[in-house]
């Protein structure tokens, strides 16, 4: 613009110019006024809110102390605890970031300090201060990784398939900022505080803490409704006896637990046993019918699930009782024939008539121990050395005493003999020796030791051997020697696996030397075995 010669011109725009920059002076300070308003607005909403989470956050805790809610609702309130703490924990965040900007843009307004989450400081028009502290010492990155930090504890701490639903409810988040000449790269920090008046910020960090404050409020009441997401309303009781066991013998003490039991008349429950194949029972006045005709001997369990229509859902409930079935008949020893293998588990079941049992068990002098194995009855035993007929190992059977004294009674003792696992024959592709076909050899990966007809679940393991090879028309080669304890392979031994390639019709093949250790842990000398290659 050209500056006019006329001295009368030049004053008119002077006064023009004063009167441009009073106006603007005015417009800033109602707008400074309308962020004091809308900051003290938002900090006495923070307080009803609040309120309203503590009402909720105390009824929880008096729910834990009503008769039989203390198991279930305990592991909600802790949850409860960890929410509420860490809420008041990102409150004092955002006033310490308050003062901070309070006192960098020249401290506190000494007419307005009341106290320091609500006041405002001395110039409330100052744009150094925010710019300073948030963008150029970036502690913009602290409260943006605060609020997501703070954010995924929330939406972890309730149930996953609840996450996602109050996810997109709770008001506490981080948007991205937008891409403007000021700032073309988004940056977050920039967009939200760069240049921004000292009493914005504060309006802006008052902003935050309501979102904290309705976030906390969103989940407290989700773990409330979730404490109580099972609570099931009864019509009707009635008594039931459950006795403690199933099976007894004169003189022996019976013992019952007699209960008062409730339920709804008009929500019958489905019940699933699973014996006999998954059979489905109706429930009549709460209670399901069974019965069966007892099979098999010794201890038998019955299985099954419960399902209860409520209105938040189907509760499913696992259930499951034990009964115990006697035999008439009699047992047969062998005494001929009463082995144990060493280095294998030997499975035994043992009964003994007028005990239940449960109440039965083994003592193993001399052997390396007894466990139990799946149901009653069913033990594995160990052995550490042979024994013969003339020096037995004597297992010891007791049952556990009825008395007050807890002394055990001995029943009966079985003489047993140990014996060692037999000695297995060397084989390839399951073969031991004899004619083998030539393409069938070249791909062959290690010879193994087997146990022919023997019951055990017994495996050797072929930990040295030597190779030699006369092939047709030509001149013995070898041996090669190969050792190795995790088990010998062929291709252990270049010179070996060189001649394993090149094998043709009318080669023979030695395997010798080999030797073997079993899971006793005893190793064994294994018989040569001889191949010869054809078509």
């Amino acid at each position: 613009m050209s500056i006019p010669k006329e001295p009368r011109q030049i004053m008119i725009n002077l006064m023009y110019l004063v009167l441009t920059a009073l106006l603007a002076l005015n417009v800033s300070n109602e707008i400074l006024n309308a962020f004091k308003t809308l900051s003290s607005s938002i900090n006495k909403s923070n307080e009803a809110i609040d309120q309203k989470t503590v009402e909720l956050y105390n009824e929880i805790k008096a729910n834990e102390q009503k008769p039989g809610q203390a198991e279930k609702v305990r592991p909600y309130r802790e949850k409860a605890d960890q929410v509420v703490q860490k809420a008041d924990e990102m409150v004092k965040f955002f006033n310490d970031w308050k003062r901070k900007v309070i006192m960098e843009a020249g401290g506190y307004d000494k007419g307005e300090h009341n106290k320091e989450d609500t006041a405002f400081p001395e110039r409330p028009d100052n744009i150094d201060a925010t710019t300073l502290l948030l963008v150029d010492r970036k502690g913009g990155d602290t409260v943006r990784s605060k609020i997501l930090e703070f954010r995924k504890f929330l939406l972890g701490i309730v149930k996953p398939e609840d996450s996602g639903r109050i996810s997109p409810l709770m008001p506490l988040r981080i948007d991205a900022a937008p891409k403007d000449e000021n700032n073309p790269t988004g940056d977050w920090n920039r967009g939200n505080f760069e240049h921004m008046p000292s009493i914005a910020a504060l309006a802006l960090f008052s902003k935050f803490q309501n979102d904290i404050r309705s976030s906390e409020a969103l989940v407290v009441k989700q773990l409330f409704e979730e404490a109580h997401l099972h609570d099931i309303k009864f019509d009707t009781t009635g008594a039931i006896a459950i006795p403690k066991t199933s099976y007894a013998l004169a003189g022996d003490k019976i013992e019952a637990s007699i209960l008062i039991a409730a339920f709804n008349k008009s929500n019958k429950p489905e019940v699933t046993i699973t014996q006999g194949g998954g059979t489905k029972k109706e429930a009549k006045d709460g209670v399901v019918p069974w019965e069966t005709i007892a099979q098999g001997t010794g201890l038998q369990t019955v299985k099954g699930r419960i399902i209860l229509h409520t209105e938040n859902g189907d509760l499913n409930k696992d259930w499951s009782f034990d009964y115990v079935v006697g035999s008439t008949g009699a047992s047969m020893q062998l005494d001929k024939m009463n082995v144990l293998y060493i280095g294998v588990p030997n499975p035994v079941t043992i009964s003994a008539a007028g005990y239940a049992v449960e109440d039965v068990y083994l003592e193993f002098p001399g052997g390396s121990g007894v466990t139990q194995e799946g149901s009653n009855g069913h033990f594995i035993l160990k052995a550490t050395k042979t024994f013969n007929a003339f020096n037995p190992l004597n297992v010891d059977i007791y049952a556990k005493s009825k008395d007050p004294k807890g002394a055990p009674s001995k029943i009966s003792t079985i003489p047993l003999r140990v014996k060692e696992i037999p000695t297995p024959m060397p084989v390839v592709n399951d073969q031991a020796g004899g004619n083998f076909k030539a393409s069938l050899w070249r791909v062959q990966i290690a010879p193994m030791a087997k146990l022919k007809d023997f019951d055990f679940d017994a495996k050797f393991v072929i930990t040295s051997m030597q190779f030699s090879v006369m092939p047709k028309g030509g001149e013995y080669v070898g041996p090669f020697t190969v050792n190795s304890p995790g088990g010998c392979r062929f291709t252990d031994n270049a010179d070996i696996s060189k001649y394993m390639q090149r094998a043709k019709p009318g080669d023979k093949i030695f395997l010798e030397s080999i030797k073997a250790k079993g899971p006793d842990g005893t190793t064994r000398q294994l018989p040569a075995i001889i191949f010869t290659l054809i078509n």
